[in-house]
């Protein structure tokens, strides 16, 4: 899928509807996400739940999912990660979450051609059997923890 597509990807039969760092609606499902207790105190009070760089966000015609990418440019993230990160995902609705995750990926890819996409995961904050199980459906391999949190790390290639 091309940068055209992407521009234009509300009328492709796509569940994403392109967004912004700062829509209410899709803060309010960030609040609703195990990690917006953490990233509060590092931000100041404002509703843009992103951090630097070039973001996507997300959000399904219903509001019920949201999901933000971020890309660090001109300044290596702190990780140590390279590639566009999923900052946040949250599906509270009836679409299938690895099918949603799916989709966000080709958008991203059309965005950021050839990256490598990941994210991470804090197993003990997810109510899941098998934490991340919807991005490993949707193709994601796990690919080690992080150095401060011990966060599961999963990646998606091109």
């Amino acid at each position: 899928m091309g940068a055209a597509a992407v521009e234009m990807f509300p009328g492709h039969g796509w569940n994403w509807l392109p967004s912004h760092r700062a829509d209410p609606r899709a803060y309010a499902l960030y609040r609703r996400h195990y990690s917006a207790v953490k990233n509060a105190r590092g931000r100041a009070r404002t509703d843009n739940f992103m951090g630097p760089g070039e973001t996507m966000v997300l959000l399904t015609a219903g509001c019920d999912a949201v999901f933000a990418w971020q890309c660090n440019v001109g300044a290596p993230r702190l990780d140590g990660q390279e590639g566009v990160c999923c900052t946040i995902f949250r599906n509270e609705g009836p679409l299938l979450s690895s099918g949603l995750i799916g989709e966000a990926c080709e958008l991203a890819w059309g965005r950021w051609p050839g990256s490598r996409l990941f994210t991470y995961v804090d197993t003990a904050a997810v109510k899941s059997a098998n934490p991340g199980y919807c991005f490993l459906v949707a193709g994601f391999r796990r690919a080690g923890r992080s150095k401060v949190r011990k966060l599961l790390l999963l990646e998606r290639l091109p």
